[in-house]
């Protein structure tokens, strides 16, 4: 028991032997030391920019153990201090969990581990925050908005100093300064200024120089300082900041503008009735300076002569003498205006000047005047429609006003009705002879009015008070024979039946006349082609028919004939008169003997015709009806037409003698025609119809006609089909004749033709060269090189032979052109003739072209000198 305990603690001995001896040998982990500028190691002294977007990969922690044993990393910071970073236990990796802001926190401390399970070594690093140009620059809080500059403030003078702060670092925290300038005025409106600058650097505002304030023009300048950084990398970017703020500048007013007066120019009146002491003028002037002003005095400088004066406080002037003294109409005074300073002394001052009339006292108004003394109310009478530009002699009418001057001018004014008169003069002064001319005759008018009343106004034009005068002109007016009777239509339209017994009524006419007494009187009578079978009451105006006239609607039935409407003086107008002859159901209808007897057609009718001599319809409207027949079952009759056909089942012969037993088929119809007026009328007749078979026609044709009866379509397509023939044969021929005409016309080469004299024959011989011979004689057609019967030259008058024609020559020109259409007889041509012809003339009309043909020419030439020159040689 006791070597088993022994040898345990051996055992024991010797394990804790071997735990020494390994814990001896097992070496700490250590990060690698790679310096500040390495992105791994044991992350000492990095710098890390403050614009480093949250979960970006920033660091590798790399380090080793001796023994090759693997290594895990920790990271932690000080208790209560805020983690920003975040390391991967194996790989190392630091991700960024938190943003950074180098203005709050620029040194951050962090514990870095790393660790083989056994031994764990950690280290203190720190990690350097770099700026950023993340910042604006910021003006103070208590920053003044409002800054008060007297405007005297010489140019040049610092009146604020601007001061903001950048917390950036390097160029982003450092800040310069710029202007926004606008001046405010009392109406708020504002414009561009330059009257400010501000020192870039140091933020100090002063006057320009060269530059000064004016409270009177501007009393108020808004200036807007902007504050900008020197500009830094944000985010991988340049970027400048910048901030504003907003200053506004009151100019205080300074005593340095002198008086204004108010209300200039000054004109000032002394009247006839003025006396000393009565105020003449009141001048009003206020210091410059509105804000602070100072009191004003008045006094008179020059001008005065010692007869006005003036109050020193109010400024009123007045008159010392009676205006009867006054040696002068205008006085031209010199009023001075002084700022007194609140110790008495006069400071700035401005000078202006009074001007003084002496003036008439306009105490009179206008004056109507006349023939006895002054009067309002001028009468006349006068004939109407006086000549234009006439003025009225009746009136005699003066004007007058007692003051002078201006005082005394006054405008003279016409009002009533129209534009009838016109006065003259218009313009006044002091007294004139008052005209009135008429202009417009035409509206002065005694129909429409038979006295006129006119209102003669003066009225002072240049005085205050605008005096002013009224007259009446009243005017009675005398008629005149100036209307012609006028119709109360231009026509007149009227109907009268035609069975209307001699001198009835037809239809009244009404003129009327304006004038007054026997002017107005207005005789009637009527004219006209169409006036013979009418007459008219000459004072009534009522239109009868002759005593002897018969009216026939059959016979005429529209008159038309004028009315003339005369006054006393053979003034007159004229209307058109229409009567239309009403037609009455007077007469019967009546048949058409030539009708009485016809011969029907199977399947086609006949026409009964009847006529009826009323003149309008329904009176010659005729309806048809059969009123017998034997059979009664046979006829149709149209009514409107009057055309009688066979009941629609008779369609042969056969029928027709199976219904009747007449052999010879004809029937007696009775036709009754009945007109539509009222009362009716109607007339009866006995039609004798003779029915009869069409002839039948035999073969194809026939047979196909009568299919076709029965289907017309088949008709039309046959119509058609020969159409389409006909049509496409026209285009062929006129092809084929296009393109001979074509051929036929092209002109070849045209030889020279050489003429030679010819020589010397007798006349009897040239008359009848060919007397002589015949078709089989000594001239053999085979010899001559002259067109072919056919007549190529188309100039030859070729007549019949009947020997074969001779070949055309082989180097004949081209034809010419056929004889135009207007040939004449009488003009001569020679004509080339046949085997069988002689020489003779021919007539044709010449050409409108004026010369011949040149190849006609050449050609008709070169055939007459052949055949001279054939005849010659069988001569000799």
């Amino acid at each position: 028991m006791c070597s088993r305990v022994k040898a345990c603690h051996w055992i024991r001995l010797l394990c804790d032997i071997s735990l020494l001896f390994t814990a001896q040998t097992d070496y700490a982990p250590y990060f690698y030391d790679n310096g500040p500028n390495s992105n791994n190691g044991n992350m000492a002294l990095l710098n890390l920019s403050e614009d480093t977007p949250k979960g970006t990969q920033i660091y590798v922690l790399n380090g080793t153990d001796p023994e090759g044993q693997p290594v895990k990393y920790g990271m932690t910071s000080e208790p209560g201090s805020k983690e920003y970073f975040r390391v991967h236990p194996k790989s190392g990796t630091v991700t960024l969990i938190e943003e950074l802001d180098r203005e709050a926190q620029d040194e951050i401390e962090v514990f870095v581990s790393i660790s083989d399970g056994l031994n764990k070594v950690a280290e203190k690093v720190s990690v350097f925050v770099m700026d950023a140009n993340d910042e604006r620059p910021q003006f103070p809080q208590n920053m003044p908005s409002i800054v008060d500059v007297p405007e005297n403030t010489t140019s040049g003078s610092s009146i604020y100093k601007v001061q903001a702060v950048d917390r950036d670092a390097g160029s982003g925290g450092s800040v310069t300064y710029f202007l926004q300038v606008t001046s405010g005025h009392e109406s708020r409106s504002s414009e561009p200024s330059t009257k400010f600058a501000i020192d870039h650097h140091s933020g100090v505002l002063r006057i320009k120089p060269g530059e000064t304030l004016d409270y009177e023009k501007s009393r108020t300048h808004f200036i807007t300082v902007v504050a900008k950084d020197g500009g830094g990398i944000y985010k991988g970017k340049q970027q400048v900041m910048s901030s504003s703020a907003t200053l506004t500048i009151n100019v205080i007013d300074a005593q340095d503008t002198p008086p204004v007066f108010v209300g200039t120019p000054y004109f000032g009146y002394v009247y006839e009735v003025s006396s000393p002491g009565s105020e003449i003028f009141t001048v009003f002037a206020k210091d410059g300076d509105m804000d602070n002003p100072n009191p004003i005095i008045y006094s008179i400088e020059s001008g005065a002569d010692g007869v006005f004066a003036i109050n020193k406080t109010s400024g009123c002037i007045t008159l010392k003498v009676y205006p009867a003294e006054l040696k002068r109409e205008i006085f031209n005074i010199k009023v001075k205006a002084s700022e007194v300073s609140p110790e008495g002394k006069r400071l700035d001052f401005a000078v202006t000047t009074v001007t003084i009339r002496v003036v008439d006292l306009n105490n009179h108004p206008p004056t109507f005047f006349g023939e006895n003394g002054p009067q309002n109310v001028f009468e006349l009478t006068m004939y109407e429609h006086p000549p234009e530009g006439e003025f009225l002699r009746g009136l005699k009418i003066t004007v007058n006003d007692s003051d002078q001057g201006s005082n005394a001018k006054f405008h003279l004014r016409l009002v009533g009705p129209g534009r009838m008169l016109r006065v003259v003069p218009q313009t006044v002064l002091n007294e004139a002879q008052v005209t009135v001319l008429v202009e417009d005759s035409a509206a002065m008018d005694f129909e429409k009015s038979q006295f006129l009343t006119f209102k003669l106004l003066a009225i002072e034009i240049d005085t205050p008070e605008r005096f002013s005068a009224t007259a009446d002109i009243i005017i009675h007016l005398l008629d005149t024979n100036d209307n012609a009777p006028k119709f109360s239509s231009d026509f007149y339209i009227a109907r009268i039946p035609e069975n209307s017994p001699g001198g009835s009524s037809v239809v009244s006419v009404t003129a009327t006349d304006p004038d007054s007494g026997l002017w107005g009187v207005v005789k009637y009578s009527i004219y006209g082609s169409g006036a013979d079978l009418f007459l008219i009451q000459p004072d009534s105006g009522i239109i009868y028919t002759q005593p002897w006239a018969s009216l026939d609607a059959e016979v005429k039935s529209k008159y038309n004939f004028y009315v003339k409407a005369e006054d006393s003086d053979g003034k007159y107008s004229l209307a058109e008169v229409f009567v239309t002859i009403m037609d009455l159901n007077d007469h019967s209808p009546a048949f058409n003997e030539n009708s009485l007897e016809k011969t029907m057609v199977i399947g086609a009718p006949v026409k009964i015709e009847a006529v009826d001599e009323d003149a309008e319809e329904p009176n010659n409207v005729i309806e048809y009806s059969i009123m017998k027949s034997d059979p009664d079952d046979i006829f149709d009759m149209d009514a409107d037409t009057g055309e009688i056909k066979l009941k629609p089942y008779i369609k042969s012969m056969d029928i027709v003698q199976n219904i009747s037993n007449h052999k010879d088929c004809t029937w007696s119809v009775v036709v009754q025609a009945k007109d539509r007026g009222s009362p009716s009328f109607s007339t009866t007749t006995v039609v004798k119809i003779d029915i009869t078979e069409a002839t039948q026609l035999k073969g194809p044709l026939t047979s196909f006609l009568l299919k076709c009866r029965e289907n017309p379509m088949q008709f039309l397509g046959l119509v058609s089909g020969v159409i389409i023939i006909m049509l496409f044969v026209t285009v062929f021929i006129s092809t084929v004749i296009y393109v001979r005409n074509v051929k036929s016309n092209k002109i070849l080469p045209s030889r020279r033709i050489i003429r030679r004299k010819r020589k010397p024959r007798r006349q009897d011989d040239f008359q009848q060269p060919f007397r002589e011979e015949c078709c089989g004689g000594k001239f053999r057609n085979e010899d001559l090189e002259i067109p072919t019967a056919d007549n190529i030259n188309r100039n030859n008058n070729v007549k019949g032979c009947s020997h074969r024609a001779p070949p055309s020559p082989p180097n004949a020109p081209d034809m010419p052109p056929p004889l135009p259409s207007h040939y004449r007889h009488g003009d001569r041509e020679w004509t080339v003739p046949t085997v069988s012809a002689s020489v003779a003339s021919k007539t044709k009309k010449r050409s409108h072209r004026g010369k011949d043909n040149p190849v006609n020419t050449a050609l008709v030439s070169e055939l007459k000198l052949r055949l001279e020159q054939k005849n010659m040689a069988n001569r000799y």
